[in-house]
């Protein structure tokens, strides 16, 4: 996959690097040319500057000349007198010949040497240097000239990633404002300061695009709920019905087919109301959070569902872990509504599941600020492969006899994601059955 931020700053680098090494050639080319012209005029101005009274007795008597140090030795100079005499040479062991007057470059004695010659008077000056001496000279000169460079180029590299992580930043802000959205959420977008201009055309295709899905959507619950409500009184009608004729005996037939009946109409009327509270779900997009007694809810909902408990011979109770004082210690800011039909749907689920005889409990606890609901059977649980899953809308687990509409979870699930709690799913470590459990509800 192509990175716009690697492309760029990759391209960004390698153009600079290059520039740098021609700009450094460019200075350190023209470092040694200036440094020889240096040289040589230093030449000339030994050569011009030799006294007029100087004799052979002024001349060193070293055999070896150094030229490898910063010592005076660099330079040679010797003097003719008009007979051609030599009068003087500042080293010994150094047989030059005299050249004509002017500036040139030899080779004596397995060194190229850099000679100027002038004609004074009745004598003849010579200046020599060996070209070796003068190239590293020059050399040094030009290195010390490239560290300004050096210190540049990392320097325009830390701006150049300063700018490109700014330009780019926009992209990233998008990038931000979408992963951390909700599936559900269809706003669109408002990206934060100023958009580039360039960024826009993007920007808008988002927005027209999540505004297409938003309408698609809506039409889609629209539909969901049209169709949920128009079926729950015909269906209701249809219970009535078959309940009178069963009692007046105008429809005749076994009791057991008249409980198939009664059942599939149940089971038909439960999936329409359930469709019909999740598409009222589907359609809110937040929360109204306001102060709510949990404990209350929890009392509230153990109560509407104690008949239906004890037709199946179910211990239903309420277990709150925390000392009682005079404020309750379970209100939290929450949407009663939505926390109302979360708990119907696990009890009404683990009454489902329970077999005869078992027990349910709702288990308030408090951490702190934290306050978490579970709701736990004595039912045959879910196994592992499946606890994924049965958070999906309409997914039932294979070979259970129980009826259901398989879409408990998925209407609690989605409460519980609008008041940014957890909805977590586990068997009971110490005996059979399930904990659903809802967490991470603030304390008012």
């Amino acid at each position: 996959m192509t990175s716009i931020r690697r492309w760029l700053l990759g391209w960004l680098i390698a153009s600079l690097a290059v520039a740098a090494l021609i700009a450094g050639y460019g200075i350190f080319h023209t470092a040694r040319t200036e440094a020889s012209e240096l040289f040589d005029y230093e030449l000339r101005t030994v050569a011009l500057s030799v006294p007029v009274d100087i004799t052979r007795g002024d001349a060193r008597t070293r055999l070896t000349p150094e030229f490898e140090g910063l010592t005076d030795d660099r330079l040679f100079v010797e003097v003719w007198d008009q007979t051609g005499q030599s009068i003087y040479k500042s080293l010994g062991g150094i047989d030059l010949p005299r050249f004509p007057a002017g500036l040139r470059t030899i080779e004596h004695d397995e060194y190229h040497w850099r000679v100027f010659g002038v004609q004074e008077g009745d004598r003849f000056v010579q200046a020599a240097q060996p070209v070796s001496v003068r190239e590293e000279l020059a050399l040094r000169l030009a290195l010390r000239t490239l560290w300004p460079l050096g210190l540049f180029f990392p320097a325009i590299i830390l701006i150049v990633l300063l700018v490109v992580g700014r330009g780019l930043a926009p992209l990233g802000s998008i990038s931000r404002a979408l992963a951390t959205r909700s599936f559900d959420s269809l706003e669109p977008l408002r990206p934060e300061g100023r958009m580039p201009v360039e960024m826009k055309p993007l920007v808008d295709a988002l927005n027209d695009l999540l505004d297409r899905l938003n309408s698609a959507s809506q039409s889609q619950r629209t539909f969901v709920a049209d169709a949920a409500h128009e079926l729950r009184s015909p269906l209701a009608a249809l219970k009535l019905q078959l309940q009178a004729a069963e009692r007046d005996g105008s429809l005749v037939g076994s009791e057991q087919t008249f409980e198939r009946i009664e059942g599939r109409l149940n089971r038909l009327i439960h999936l329409v109301h359930q469709l019909l509270t999740l598409a009222r779900e589907d359609a809110q997009r937040s929360a109204r959070l306001e102060p709510v007694s949990l404990r209350r809810l929890c009392e509230r909902a153990v109560g509407d569902f104690s008949m239906l408990a004890e037709t199946k011979q179910i211990d239903l109770g309420l277990v709150c872990n925390h000392a009682p004082d005079k404020d309750d210690a379970y209100k939290v800011r929450a949407e009663s509504h939505g926390i109302e039909v979360l708990l119907n749907n696990l009890i009404d689920n683990a009454i489902r599941y329970t077999p005869q005889g078992g027990k349910i409990d709702v288990i308030l606890k408090r951490s702190g600020d934290e306050i978490s609901v579970s709701v736990s059977d004595s039912g045959p649980g879910i196994p592992q492969a499946e606890r994924e899953r049965v958070f999906d809308r309409f997914y039932r687990i294979g070979g259970n006899k129980e009826h259901g509409s398989g879409l408990g979870l998925a209407i609690a699930l989605k409460i519980a994601e609008r008041h940014q709690a957890v909805l977590g799913i586990e068997n009971n470590g110490d005996r059979p059955g399930l904990r659903v459990t809802l967490a991470g509800l603030r304390a008012e």
